[in-house]
């Protein structure tokens, strides 16, 4: 009997922890950055703000003009803060967003001027924000004489700096939270263009060490394309069956950025051998429809191959079967168990 009710006061700690573990994670979801991130920033939009109902910079600018922008950080808590801050020119990202927190790093060749040099902050990039007060910082615009027409776009990024720690706990993990806002930043030119968009290289690759398709669609125009929908479809050229078919939705391409499409081809991948890219995009008001031949080459085959995930060595069918195999040994030693406490029992 000692022996089974150990066994089941084991169970109970593993149970109260398991649900513990889980309390925790839902009590950190409720009470989460936007409850304890203790800071909040608001533009102070000046007259040449083209829609007083944004929040955010959207202003008729001119040819060599120059202006100093302003915003305000609002800092709630009770002991100082320090607040890092950036300017940086928007992009769209690989999973088809506008970034305008995160530092491009390259720009497509047809963006001209980038919103982050021509905007630059006042004063140190770093600042200090008194307990329960309020900062205003500064930057300055200085536009060239040009005769650009169209949107450039950008972020006003501001983030939270980590507390020093002032002690260290022995075999204690560490944990990093990061706390940010952002403020979009627009300029209008002039008259806008109408959209262009163009298809680039199209080739093997990875995404996210994953194999993948990598399709370079351009927006060599000055201006945001929104609300793209893709259709594409890769097929071999030498059998003439589809290797692959793809949508997606909801794509957004900021002013003059490339988008480098990711379609993930899975563990197999695909074989050494010509191919062809159809892809069509559209949006509400406009519609373009590319064809692309591409080559994948035994070597890239190779490479992109060895460095992805799908490149563990073992199977996924393997690992299912060893998972099976596992819960049926952990299912025949709890009924052991049970049988070894039964006979232990009647023999007494």
């Amino acid at each position: 009997m000692l022996m089974k009710t150990r066994f089941w006061g084991i169970v109970s700690f593993v149970l109260s922890l398991l649900f513990g573990l889980a309390f925790a994670q839902v009590s950190r979801a409720a009470t989460g950055p936007s409850n304890n991130i203790g800071f909040s920033v608001s533009a102070q939009l000046p007259s040449n703000q083209l829609n007083k109902d944004h929040s955010f910079f959207d202003l008729k600018m001119t040819a060599g003009q120059t202006q100093t922008l302003k915003t305000t950080i609002y800092n709630v808590t009770k002991r100082d803060m320090k607040i890092k801050t950036g300017i940086h020119t928007a992009y769209t990202n690989d999973n088809g967003v506008i970034d305008y927190v995160k530092q491009a790093k390259t720009f497509d060749p047809s963006l001209k001027y980038q919103l982050g040099r021509l905007t630059k902050l006042t004063g140190e990039k770093v600042v200090t924000v008194p307990a329960e007060s309020s900062k205003v910082v500064e930057a300055q615009v200085k536009i060239p004489k040009t005769d650009f027409q169209g949107v450039m776009l950008g972020g006003w990024y501001f983030e939270k700096l980590d507390e020093k720690v002032t002690s260290e706990v022995q075999d204690s993990m560490n944990v990093h939270s990061q706390y940010s806002y952002v403020i979009g930043m627009k300029y209008s030119f002039g008259k806008a263009p109408n959209p262009e968009l163009q298809l680039a290289k199209v080739g093997l690759g990875l995404k996210n060490a994953h194999q993948a398709v990598l399709s370079s669609l351009r927006n060599v125009s000055a201006v945001i394309v929104p609300n793209l929908n893709l259709e594409t479809t890769i097929t071999d050229k030498a059998t003439g069956k589809v290797a692959k078919k793809e949508k997606k939705s909801n794509v957004q391409l900021a002013p003059n950025t490339v988008y480098s499409y990711p379609l993930l081809v899975g563990s197999s991948g695909l074989k050494p051998g010509d191919y062809h890219l159809q892809m069509t995009v559209k949006n509400k008001a406009h519609h373009w429809k590319f064809e692309k031949d591409f080559t994948i080459t035994p070597a890239a085959v190779k490479k992109y191959k060895h460095q992805s995930v799908e490149n563990s060595g073992i199977s996924p069918i393997w690992l299912v079967l060893w998972g099976a195999i596992g819960m049926l040994i952990v299912v025949g030693l709890v009924l052991w168990f049970f049988y070894f406490l039964k006979r232990r029992t009647h023999t007494k």
